[in-house]
């Protein structure tokens, strides 16, 4: 069996650490792995498994010899450093939005969509973590009885916006807690989001903003929820309608879900196709009090799916709970078992015709 050479950018971040945790449990033949980061990590040591492996300044010429290439550094060094990934032979798979809208790109849940990687072109998109759970949430219910619309409301954990996102919060609801501060008096540097003009306090308090605003008035985050959802799903006609906002929770996205279907579903069939679904957990038995939550979630490959029932005015309407792990499923994992699956199809491989410009 041919074992891979694999690269992990962005190797010291939220997303890569866990990255290289999942490449210890993947059933990807590994050969090696290789840590790449920027100039300011290089020589320092990140664990895999029970190694430590010394970090490497990522290069152009860094690729040399490896077959896959995980990323998880930033659109900006994607965009920069994916292309000679491929240039060198390897496969690429990003976890940053920068591709994910390039028509050459396949996005994939590959539970949802592994078809779309079979003409791939040096380069799958992980999409963002949000639209992840929702897709698999969604796709079950879909195959059966088609989707014509949907309105997400989310509520996503600090974690999305990385290590120091989650370390400022940390500080804040010490502050708050621990020297009586006041919410409003405390200090904040990184969200809603750290390219905007101002700053909020998440300690006790939802932000709904996430990524900055377009012209529309919705936010990045908002419209990548929309477009994503009409790639994976390979319909434009879905009308997809998001609301982000960050809340006070460490680590899992959770997600209130409306949508109505093409023909009129039983829920206690949809009850039966989510539970049935790889990737997806059913836990819906309100009897009991008996649903989804972040805090169960942390650490979990799966996305949980409960609260389902029938809306009461539209008689092909849905509502629904979803929660994940969004640095495991809404990132690290669903890339390492892209790479699982791409090695299943045997696609692993360099390209005959590159499509991707130097930079």
């Amino acid at each position: 069996m041919k074992s891979y050479h694999v690269a992990v950018v962005g190797a010291t971040g939220a997303v890569g650490t866990r990255m290289l945790e999942q490449l210890t449990h993947t059933t990807l033949p590994i050969a090696s792995v290789r840590a790449l980061a920027s100039k300011r990590s290089a020589g320092k040591t990140v664990a895999f498994g029970d190694q430590s492996l010394v970090i490497e300044e990522l290069t152009e010429t860094s690729f040399e010899g490896i077959d896959l290439a995980l990323f998880s550094a930033g659109g900006s060094v994607s965009a920069k450093f994916a292309p000679y990934a491929v240039k060198a032979g390897a496969v690429v798979v990003d976890n940053t939005s920068f591709f994910r809208q390039n028509p050459d790109v396949p996005l994939v849940v590959p539970e949802v969509n592994a078809h779309a990687m079979d003409q791939h072109n040096g380069i799958i998109a992980c999409p963002n973590c949000s639209t992840i759970q929702m897709m698999i949430a969604l796709e079950p219910i879909r195959r059966v009885y088609g989707l014509k619309r949907v309105i997400v409301s989310t509520y996503q954990a600090i974690g999305g916006a990385g290590n120091r996102a989650m370390d400022e919060a940390r500080q804040q609801l010490k502050a708050v807690i621990d020297d009586n501060l006041d919410s409003t008096a405390l200090t904040a540097e990184i969200l809603p989001s750290a390219g905007d003009k101002r700053h909020y306090p998440i300690a006790f308090n939802a932000l709904p903003q996430i990524d900055v605003f377009t012209d529309n008035d919705y936010t990045y985050e908002e419209m990548k929820m929309t477009h994503e959802t009409k790639k994976i799903m390979e319909d434009d006609d879905i009308a997809v309608s998001a609301t982000c906002v960050r809340v006070p929770v460490l680590i899992g996205h959770s997600e209130s879900v409306y949508l109505e279907t093409e023909k009129i579903a039983d829920i206690a069939e949809v009850k039966r196709l989510i539970s049935e679904f790889p990737g997806a957990v059913l836990e819906d038995d309100v009897a009991h009090q008996i649903y989804p939550q972040a805090i169960n979630a942390v650490g979990k490959r799966e996305t949980f799916v409960g609260r389902i029932r029938k809306d009461l005015d539209v008689e092909n309407g849905i509502h629904l709970w979803c929660v994940s792990d969004n640095l495991l499923k809404g990132a690290a994992w669903n890339s390492v078992q892209i790479a699982e699956t791409l090695h299943e199809r045997d696609l692993i491989h360099p390209v005959d015709q590159m499509k991707f410009e130097l930079k």
